[in-house]
């Protein structure tokens, strides 16, 4: 006996059987077979631990930017100039106006434009997003200030917003370096296009008192409050009609000329395809012009005017030249613990805005994104823009879209916005002076009516899931009568209680058998009522299909039950601590109903009867013909196709029913067998639970652990030896083709390590041990891909020999299990 490990010892002291152990391999290593190893903590914690090479590739990530930028050529620079230039003439006057909405000075857009551009190219996994100012998160910040400055006047607003975008950007950055960037996949598609399309209509009415220079109707000196709840906005604004000032003039006239000359370029793009191209930069630079045309018509109706106050319409005012607020934010302790609630919205919005857009854009563009990388540039850009006087930005709808339609090629495009917003900074901020605050409430709200999902978009999500309407509209409306931040928790909030309903609900399937040919369509249009006779190939596999054809299989298809006792249990949405109860409630209920105990007649007397199954009326026979009809329980079979991972609840489920059949069956045993398990850990929490080994581990009587399994011998009725297990042609089969021979055993050369080797680091034990194909299978399968072969040809099991009860799918377990009962019940009757 090997002396004690001091795993053993350890073992011991906590009370544990050293002899309980996973791995039974030490019973089959004599025969040279394949075996599986169960993965080990060391396994496990070896996967955790970094390599050589993967710690290269993740600083090689960091830096995207060197797989492309030694390739850079003139056809490429030409791409990034037109799309940088021509973005650059839309952010400059976007920036400014959002930066109104952050409830900021303009400056403060510009200056956040800039470092947008300066910094993401470099860490960019996506050519075509921009980042920069955007309209929703910049009205999140506004009202983030409106409630901060509400609560404490002392704060600066800069401050704030400067505060807001550093500690947002260090988060992001932090996700985005330990490669946590999967964490944006919680955020499903519909309370994404829900907040998107709920921020656009709260923007846009918000911004219709300044298009329409609206005051208070009681108050006519103050402007309308449009930080309420929307649809306050909304009836205020339609109270205050009456105040409209001359704003209106200039901010309809903007807007409907923004919208003219996208319809106008749009039709004569249609018309003239050969210019398209053209009329699509013409479109692009629809904003830029009609800032120029309304910077001129307010400097000739305000000629002269020095101050703001004096002029007809309200205008912007004075813009400071330069960089201005460089440097770090003042973030005082005060300023910390009043915007340190508001911080986990901030970097909600962020990161919605931006990996929607990029990852929808690299879906249009053929190319993929890296979530984490893509964090890294967030954050690295929020960190640092501050330091130059920036808020919180991120991704952009409208100016990624122009970027990819003007045709990028490559992230460092952003250089070239960068240089346009500088020029803008120096050398155009007192042409700003004149422009009309109403024609920025055009542009904005021109600019997030491509924010609003479409009704046929909305069509398509009732199609899909009829659900996601409902949480669709639930944040929209959430949005629009409470604040944007509410609307974002209710639709992530909702998708993922949907989630675990749909997990929790998951619906397994009994499945039964079906024999499938298959024929050309044509055939069966052509023949009313085909003939099994008719069908061009006789050939024919086996399928399962629920019973109850949720799949909408065909009515009139023959499902036929699998074999007496035997049933087929497909999960629907994995097997975890949710729903383990309810599927092995299912199965119970289910088997119950179509089985009948082993003994009929077990309880002696009325009163040793359990309450729930307490047996016929007074006076009724217990061999009732319905119930003495049923077959006995005699296996289950699990498909674990949608089964990834099994915790301790669902493993402990499994043993507590096991127990609960095993009473029911007594005293046959009950088999259980799995098929489609695919994760190594899965197998071992059920090996742990003592499914998939041997039932058999009989002690011979010379002392001794007997093999499992041993006790089936090819000498018993029948020639039954042992569990089946699916084989399958060898790798190195083309060199090993003999002729004459039973069996090869090849050196460790190949492809095939020598026995007691481990194969690639995996922890599985791998064996050439082979047998012969024409042996092992009958001659009617003995060929490959439709060739026959001359000679014998190696095979070796799929699954290691000392697992038999996993298999590599239902109809293999199927035919183990038919195997197993022929074999059991020749071995009884002999």
């Amino acid at each position: 006996m090997a002396a004690p490990t001091a795993g053993d010892r350890v073992k011991r002291v906590l009370g544990i059987d050293p002899n309980d152990k996973l791995d039974d391999s030490l019973y089959f290593e004599h025969d040279g077979s394949y075996i599986e190893h169960e993965p080990s903590t060391a396994d496990f914690l070896k996967g955790m631990l970094p390599t050589t090479s993967g710690v290269k590739n993740y600083f090689t990530e960091l830096f995207p930017f060197v797989k492309w930028i030694f390739h850079y050529n003139l056809t490429w620079l030409m791409g990034d100039i037109i799309a940088g230039v021509t973005v650059g003439f839309v952010v400059v006057p976007q920036g400014m106006a959002y930066a109104k909405l952050a409830n900021l000075d303009v400056e403060y857009g510009l200056y956040t434009s800039f470092v947008g551009f300066l910094l993401y190219w470099a860490f960019a996994t996506s050519k075509d997003i921009t980042i920069g100012t955007v309209a929703v998160m910049s009205t999140i910040v506004g009202n983030i200030i409106a409630k901060v400055t509400a609560e404490n006047e002392s704060l600066d607003p800069a401050q704030i917003a400067r505060s807001l975008a550093l500690i947002s950007g260090a988060i992001l950055l932090f996700i985005g370096l330990i490669r946590a960037g999967f964490i944006v996949e919680f955020i499903p598609l519909v309370a994404i296009t829900s907040f998107m399309t709920g921020s656009a209509i709260s923007i846009a009415a918000g911004q219709v008192p300044t298009l329409l220079g609206l005051k208070q109707i009681n108050d006519p000196t103050k402007d309308i409050n449009n930080r309420e709840s929307t649809y306050l906005v909304i009836i205020n604004s339609l109270k205050s009609l009456p105040t409209a000032r001359l704003d209106a003039a200039m901010g309809i006239s903007s807007l409907v000329g923004l919208y003219g000359i996208r319809m106008f370029c749009s039709y004569m793009g249609k018309r003239y395809p050969a210019r398209q191209k053209t009329w699509f930069f013409l479109s692009t630079l629809r904003m830029a012009f009609i800032i120029i045309l309304y910077i001129l018509i307010s400097w000739l109706v305000n000629r002269g005017v020095t101050d703001p106050k004096q002029a007809k319409f309200k205008i912007l005012g004075t813009v400071p030249s330069g960089f201005r607020h460089t440097g770090a934010p003042d973030m005082t302790t005060e300023l910390l613990a009043a915007i340190a609630p508001e911080i986990p919205t901030t970097v909600l919005v962020l990161v919605i805005e931006h990996i929607a857009i990029s990852k929808s854009f690299g879906r249009v563009n053929n190319y993929i994104i890296d979530p984490s990388q893509e964090l890294v540039a967030l954050g690295f850009t929020n960190l640092f823009g501050p330091f130059l006087g920036g808020y919180p930005s991120t991704g952009s709808f409208s100016r990624t879209a122009i970027k990819s339609k003007a045709g990028v090629r490559t992230p460092l495009a952003g250089i070239f916005t960068a240089v346009i917003v500088l020029l803008a900074l120096y050398a155009l901020t007192s042409v700003f002076f004149f422009i009309p605050n109403a024609a920025l409430a055009g542009m904005i709200i021109h600019a997030v009516g491509d924010l609003i999902t479409p009704p046929r978009e909305v069509y398509k999500f009732w199609q899909a899931a009829p659900i996601d309407v409902v949480i669709f509209f639930a944040g929209v409306f959430v949005s629009i009568f409470t604040t944007i931040e509410n609307g974002i928790y209710v639709t992530i909030g909702a998708a993922g209680g949907v989630l675990l309903f749909r997990m929790a609900k998951s619906p397994g399937k009994f499945l039964g058998q079906v024999d499938i040919h298959t024929t050309p369509r044509d055939t069966i249009r052509a023949n009313a009522h085909l003939e099994k006779g008719a069908l061009e190939s006789q050939h024919s596999h086996t399928a399962f299909l629920a019973y109850d054809r949720f799949d909408l299989s065909n009515p009139d298809l023959k499902i036929r039950n699998p074999y007496p006792g035997v049933f087929i249990y497909r999960f629907g949405e994995g097997l975890n601590y949710v729903n383990a109860a309810r599927h092995l409630d299912n199965l119970t209920i289910y088997v119950y109903k179509h089985t009948r105990r082993t003994e009929l007649n077990k309880f002696e007397k009325l009163g040793d009867r359990p309450w729930n199954d307490p047996g016929p009326r007074r006076g009724q026979s217990l061999d009732n013909e319905e119930i003495a009809s049923r077959p006995t329980l005699r296996a289950i079979i699990l498909d674990f196709s949608a089964v990834n991972f099994v915790d301790t609840t669902s493993a402990q489920a499994l043993v507590d029913i096991r127990n609960q059949f095993d009473r029911y069956a007594s005293p046959d045993r009950v088999e259980w067998h799995f098929a489609n398990v695919q994760n190594r850990w899965t197998k071992r929490a059920l090996v742990a639970s003592g499914f998939g080994v041997d039932s058999v581990h009989s002690i011979p009587e010379g002392g001794g652990i007997e093999a499992p399994g041993a006790s089936f011998n090819t000498t018993g009725k029948g020639g039954y030896a042992g569990p089946l297990v699916a084989v399958g042609e060898a790798a190195d089969s083309d060199s090993a083709v003999i002729a004459g021979k039973s069996a090869s055993v090849p050196s460790s050369g190949g492809s095939s390590p020598a026995v007691g080797e481990k194969g690639l680091g995996d922890g599985i034990h791998h064996s050439p041990a082979a047998v012969d194909i024409e042996a092992a299978v009958p001659a009617s399968r003995s060929t490959t891909r439709g060739t026959a072969r001359s000679g014998n040809v190696r095979v070796v099991p799929v699954y290691g020999i000392n697992r038999p009860f996993f298999h590599i799918d239902a109809p293999t377990a199927l035919k183990s299990v038919i195997r197993n009962l022929e074999g059991r019940s020749s071995d009884d009757s002999s």
